[in-house]
C-alpha cells in the first residue's frame, strides 16, 4: 500500500497528489486527505490507484445518498462524498487549470461555479442500459452494467416512471427515460437489436417509442415526442432529440448566453448546433435575424417546429453540417454561439468561426477539455477571451457546463 497526501482535484474526477515524485490520480477521494491506495497503473511520471484507505478525511467527505455508489458498482456519479459547495469549487478549479494549461491562458477570467438547480432529482432524461439482472448504469470500472433499483439524481417524475418499468429485457439493449419538468409530460424510449416492435401494456399517460436498430423511431403509445418549457417558450423534443438534461440549468444557460452576447437589434445571430433551438427561440427577439444550423434532421424538425411555434420569421433553420456550412457561408456575422457535442470543435472549424470575424463568440462545453483547446485556437486567431462561467448542470458529477465569451481583439 502506498500513502500518500491528496492536494487538488483533476479532470475527470479523482483526486491528486504526488509520491516520490509521480503524480497519482485517486478516483473517490477528495483534496486534502491522506490516504492509503493500491497502484492500478503505473506510467512515467503518473500512476492511477485504487482508494484502499482514507487516512485522514476532508471536512468536505460526506455520506453518499445512493446505494448504488462507489467504485465497484455504478458508474454515473463520481462526486457523492463531497459536499455540494465543494464539488461547485473543485468545478471551477478544473475548467481553470484545463485553459491554463492546454490554452496558456495563464490570466483565465473563470467566475465561481454557479449552482442552478437542486443537488439532487434534477434530471429529466436518464439512459438505462439493459443486462440479464435488469436496468442499470455503466460500473465506474466501465465493464459491465450495475443494475440499479434507485437513482436520486432522477427527476421525481423520471423516477415514477422507473419505478413502474416492469419489463422482460430480451432483445432490448437501452431504456430512456424522459419527463418535461415543467410540463408534466413523460416518454419512454426503447432500443433494440433487432426491427421488430413488441407488445407493450401502459397504465399511465406515457408516450412509448421504438428505437429500432435502423434508427427508424417506431411510435408505441402517444406521441414521439414530449415539450418541455424553458424561460417563457415551450420547446418540441423528439425522442431522438438531444435536450438538457437539466431544466432549471437549461433555462439559467439562456440567461448567461443572452448576458454574454448583449444583442443588438440590428445584428445577425449565427447558432450553430442549433438543437432544438433552445438559444434561437429564446434569443431571437434580441436579433434582427438568427441563421439556426443543425446536422441531426429529427432536431431540426423540431427546431422548425418550434420556431414557428412561437411566431418568429427572424429564424432560419439549416439542415446541415455545421462545418461544411462554414465553408459556403458569405453572410455578415455580428455574433456566433457554438453548442457543439461533447467533443467539442476541432482547430479547423474554430479558424473558420474566425474568418467570419464575428464581433462575440460564445461557446458552450460541457467539457472544458475541449474548450480549452478550442480557446487556444481561436485566441491565437485574435480574439480574447473575456469570461468563463462554469454551470452546475450536473451535480454530483465530474461534469461542468461552461459559457465562455470570446471577443474580437481590435488590434488583432
Amino acid at each position: 500500500m502506498v500513502t500518500l497526501k491528496l492536494t487538488q482535484m483533476a479532470h475527470g474526477g479523482p483526486a491528486m497528489g504526488r509520491h516520490q515524485g509521480k503524480i497519482f490520480f485517486v478516483p473517490y477521494a477528495l483534496p486534502g486527505e491522506t490516504v492509503g491506495v493500491e497502484v492500478l497503473t503505473s506510467k512515467k511520471g503518473w500512476a492511477r490507484a485504487r482508494l484502499l484507505e482514507v487516512v485522514e478525511s476532508s471536512p468536505e467527505r460526506v455520506e453518499p445518498a445512493c446505494p448504488h455508489f462507489g467504485p465497484d458498482a455504478c458508474g454515473g456519479c463520481q462526486w457523492q462524498h463531497t459536499h455540494h459547495a465543494a464539488q461547485l469549487a473543485y468545478k471551477a478549479d478544473v475548467v481553470w487549470d484545463q485553459l491554463n494549461r492546454l490554452a496558456g491562458l495563464s490570466e483565465v477570467p473563470v467566475r465561481s461555479t454557479r449552482a442552478v438547480s437542486e443537488a439532487w432529482g434534477y434530471r429529466n432524461h436518464v439512459q438505462l442500459q439493459a443486462s440479464p439482472d435488469g436496468l442499470g448504469y455503466v460500473s465506474a470500472d466501465g465493464q459491465r452494467v450495475e443494475p440499479i433499483d434507485i437513482c436520486p439524481i432522477m427527476h421525481p417524475l423520471v423516477a415514477h416512471l422507473f419505478d413502474e418499468l416492469d419489463i422482460e429485457t430480451g432483445s432490448l439493449e437501452r431504456v430512456s427515460l424522459r419527463a418535461g419538468h415543467n410540463t408534466g409530460q413523460q416518454m419512454v424510449v426503447f432500443e433494440t437489436i433487432d426491427d421488430e416492435p413488441f407488445e407493450l401494456m401502459v397504465n399511465r399517460p406515457v408516450s412509448c417509442v421504438l428505437m429500432p436498430a435502423d434508427g427508424v423511431p417506431i411510435t408505441l403509445v402517444g406521441n414521439d415526442h414530449l415539450f418541455e418549457r424553458v424561460a417563457r417558450h415551450e420547446y418540441r423534443v423528439s425522442a431522438g432529440s438531444f435536450f438538457q438534461v437539466n431544466t432549471a440549468g437549461a433555462e439559467v444557460l439562456v440567461d448567461t448566453v443572452s448576458d454574454f452576447l448583449s444583442l443588438r437589434p440590428y445584428e445577425t445571430l449565427l447558432d450553430l448546433y442549433c438543437g432544438v433551438g433552445l438559444f434561437s427561440v429564446a434569443l431571437a427577439a434580441q436579433a434582427a435575424q438568427v441563421i439556426a444550423v443543425e446536422g441531426h434532421p429529427g432536431a431540426v424538425a423540431d427546431a422548425s417546429f418550434n420556431v414557428e411555434a412561437a411566431g418568429l420569421d427572424n429564424v432560419r433553420v439549416i439542415n446541415e453540417d455545421v462545418a461544411h456550412f462554414l465553408t459556403t457561408l458569405d453572410e455578415t456575422i455580428h455574433a456566433v454561439i457554438v453548442d457543439p457535442p461533447r467533443r467539442g470543435c476541432g482547430p479547423d472549424m474554430m479558424l473558420r468561426l474566425a474568418s467570419q470575424r464575428p464581433k462575440r463568440l460564445v461557446y458552450v462545453a460541457c467539457d472544458p477539455t475541449p474548450l480549452a483547446r478550442a480557446a487556444k485556437t481561436i485566441t491565437a486567431a485574435g480574439y480574447q477571451l473575456v469570461e468563463v462561467q462554469p454551470l452546475d448542470l450536473f451535480p454530483q458529477t465530474y461534469h461542468v457546463e461552461c459559457v465562455a465569451l470570446f471577443v474580437k481583439d481590435p488590434l488583432a
